[in-house]
C-alpha cells in the first residue's frame, strides 16, 4: 500500500495534483488506516496513471471522469471530439502566430500587408513619420469598417502616388505636422492642392463611389481623428470650404455662392 507521496511519484504527478483530483471527485480518496494515513492500492495507481495520461493529452479535467467510465465506442467518440477541438485550437494559435509576426515591425498593427506597403511608399515619397502615423491610424479606422474592400482600394491608391501634386501634398502636410506653428501659407497650399485634386477627380468621375459613401460614421471618425491628431486640421477644412469643397475625406462640391 502506498502513501500519497509514493502514489504521486509512481504515477509521475505532484502530491498537490493528487489532492486536487480528490477535491474535484476525479480520484476517490481512501479512508485513513489505524495509523492515521491514507493508503492507496494498485487500482488507485492505475486510475491516476489514466488520469495523468488523459490530462497530458489535453483532455479537460471535466471530461476525464466520463471518459474513464465510457465503453470503447463512447471513448473513441470523445477522443475524436477532443481532437477536433485541438485542431481548431492549433489553427487559431497558428493564426495568432502570424499576427504576432506581423506586429514585430510595430507599424503593421491592425492593418493588412497591402496597407503596410502603402505606408512604406509614403515614406519613399518624402512623407514624415508623423504624417505616416496619422495615415496609419486613419487606415486602421477604414480597415476595421471595410476589411474586404481595403485590399481592392490599395492598387489605385498606390497609382495615385505617381501624381506630383499628391507627392507635394504629402510633403506639405508633413511640414505642417512637423512644425509647432500654424503656417498659413502652407495650409493654403495644401488646400489649393486638395481642391485641385478634388476638381480633377470630380471631372473624371472618380468621386462617384459605392455604398461606402453613404456610411457616415467612418468619415466622421476620420474627420475627428484628423482634428485630434492636429487641431490645425479644422483650419484646413475652412480653407477647403472657401474653395468650394466640404473637406478631404469625402470630398463633396458645395453649392456655388450667389454673387
Amino acid at each position: 500500500m502506498l502513501t500519497i507521496g509514493q502514489l504521486a511519484a509512481y504515477a509521475g504527478v505532484t502530491v498537490r495534483a493528487v489532492r486536487h483530483y480528490h477535491q474535484i471527485g476525479l480520484l476517490p480518496e481512501p479512508e485513513r488506516d489505524a495509523s492515521g494515513y491514507r493508503r492507496y492500492g494498485a487500482t488507485a495507481v492505475v486510475s491516476l496513471i489514466k488520469i495523468r495520461t488523459l490530462a497530458d493529452a489535453g483532455v479537460p479535467l471535466s471530461r476525464i471522469s466520463r471518459m474513464l467510465d465510457a465503453d470503447p465506442a463512447a471513448f473513441a467518440d470523445a477522443v475524436r471530439r477532443i481532437d477536433d477541438h485541438l485542431c481548431q485550437e492549433i489553427e487559431r494559435l497558428e493564426t495568432s502566430r502570424k499576427q504576432i509576426a506581423q506586429l514585430t515591425a510595430g507599424h503593421s498593427l491592425a492593418l493588412p500587408p497591402e496597407v503596410v506597403a502603402y505606408l512604406d511608399r509614403l515614406r519613399d515619397i518624402g512623407a514624415s513619420e508623423r504624417m505616416v502615423e496619422a495615415e496609419r491610424n486613419g487606415w486602421i479606422l477604414v480597415a476595421a469598417r471595410w476589411p474586404d474592400q481595403v485590399r481592392e482600394w490599395i492598387p489605385a491608391k498606390l497609382a495615385q502616388l505617381d501624381d506630383p501634386q499628391l507627392v507635394r501634398l504629402y510633403r506639405v502636410l508633413s511640414e505642417i505636422f512637423d512644425s509647432d506653428t500654424g503656417d498659413e501659407s502652407l495650409l493654403a497650399e495644401a488646400a489649393d492642392i486638395l481642391a485641385a485634386l478634388a476638381e480633377q477627380a470630380y471631372r473624371s468621375g472618380d468621386l462617384v463611389v459605392g455604398e461606402e459613401a453613404h456610411d457616415d460614421l467612418p468619415y466622421d471618425l476620420l474627420d475627428a481623428l484628423a482634428v485630434e491628431t492636429d487641431p490645425r486640421a479644422e483650419r484646413l477644412v475652412e480653407l477647403m470650404r472657401d474653395r468650394g469643397w466640404t473637406g478631404w475625406n469625402r470630398m463633396e462640391r458645395l453649392p456655388e455662392r450667389p454673387d
